[in-house]
């Protein structure tokens, strides 16, 4: 595909020239064109798992402001969680439910004194704006979408904290696990949340499209290293971080997709939330996302596996796959996917059918690599500072 043809069809990163200037390889996903790797794809992973940290453009993702004295009444009819515990300078995870129950999309609530910042997966971007929007005559609510106008960068790594903290202030970042700040970069302002993406410790930072490139540049001078789209796959998928359209999809009852921290079972009224409710309290889902470890250590099958058929021993169809790599902690092929209830327990053998081939596997609990930010759960006050 030429270049002028790639440029009418997918779009673009506005960091596009800081990536290239970087020597990333770019390739296509989901309509835009992202750095893969900036060359060394296993190194890029070693960073963030091993001790250091990796710099991540995840500006794909959507962004919407959500303003107004009604903003709490009219977000807790819409979403799973409890917008009426979300405290200032605290985001919380929540899901955008239909009548049925079913998942239209995850986002992160993030509380930013004055309004709500929503930050929701590139996928289901319009679908959550179309959401919200339907609102905004209904009473003093307003919605702003601010994906144009910012960019969303993430450092994950064992030293995050430390990097984060030498441009904006270690005191300014010392925040818990749902923890927010709005501090001055540069004559702006940016948004700073803790969070994980990838099982290590980590923190999300919304900054302007116009001082953007000047963060990243800064960010990398203090000591986190570009990693590219492929490294960012292989750590989502260890640390057992489902994407919607790969992982999840509207046809999924939220309860199925490990979203249980983005539910309330004790809030009043939303939509869905009968059928939600009567799973949670009734019993169970009938299937739910779970983690596949493959026997076979080769690489190569690790591209095969997606929509790959799960049968017990005695070949009884039970799920599927829907995210697959291998993994360079375990050495093995590693899978996500939707099993049936009864043979979720950790553990339980199972079959992979790739092709005309079976594969021996085991279903194992999730996340599939556990890193510094369970570390950062038992010590929360810096102790490697």
């Amino acid at each position: 595909m030429s270049e002028v043809v790639e440029h009418l069809l997918f779009r673009e990163l506005p960091l596009e020239a800081t990536h290239r200037r970087l020597g990333a390889n770019m390739s296509r996903h989901d309509e835009w064109v992202l750095p893969a790797s900036y060359g060394e794809t296993g190194a890029e992973y070693a960073v963030v798992r091993e001790g250091g940290a990796g710099l991540i453009d995840l500006s794909t993702r959507g962004r919407i402001n959500v303003s107004g004295s009604e903003a709490v009444q009219f977000l807790n009819g819409l979403i799973t969680n409890d917008m009426k515990t979300l405290a200032p300078g605290r985001w919380m995870r929540a899901a955008f439910p239909n009548a049925q129950g079913r998942l239209l999309g995850t986002v992160r609530v993030i509380n930013r004194d004055n309004s709500f910042l929503i930050d929701t997966e590139y996928a289901t971007h319009a679908q959550v704006q179309k959401l919200l929007e339907r609102f905004t005559l209904a009473g003093d609510f307003h919605v702003a979408d601010l994906s144009s106008e910012t960019l969303m960068l993430t450092v994950q790594g064992a030293r995050a904290f430390e990097i984060v903290g030498a441009l904006l202030g270690q005191d300014n970042v010392r925040l818990e696990q749902d923890g927010v700040a709005v501090l001055k970069w540069r004559e702006g302002d940016v948004t700073v949340i803790r969070a994980t993406h990838t099982g290590e410790d980590g923190f999300d930072i919304f900054v302007s499209a116009r001082d953007a490139a000047e963060l990243w540049d800064a960010l990398v001078a203090a000591g986190a290293r570009p990693v590219g789209h492929d490294a960012f796959e292989i750590l989502r998928i260890e640390a057992g971080q489902p994407r919607y359209l790969v992982d999840m999809n509207e046809t999924n009852v939220v309860l199925e997709s490990c979203l249980d921290d983005a539910v309330s079972f004790t809030k009043g009224c939303y939509i869905g939330q009968e059928i939600i409710a009567r799973i949670h309290w009734r019993g169970h889902v009938a299937k739910r996302l779970a983690g596949l470890s493959l026997d076979d250590e080769s690489e190569a099958i690790a591209h095969d596996l997606r929509e790959a058929q799960v049968k017990t021993v005695d070949g009884k169809e039970i799920g599927r796959v829907t995210s697959a790599i291998r993994s360079p902690r375990l050495k093995r092929t590693i899978a996500l996917g939707y099993l049936k209830y009864d043979y979720l327990a950790h553990g339980t053998p199972v079959r992979v059918l790739i092709g005309d081939e079976e594969r021996a596997a085991q279903v194992v609990e999730l996340p599939f690599v556990r890193g510094s930010w369970e570390q950062q759960i038992s010590s929360p006050s810096e102790a490697k500072e």
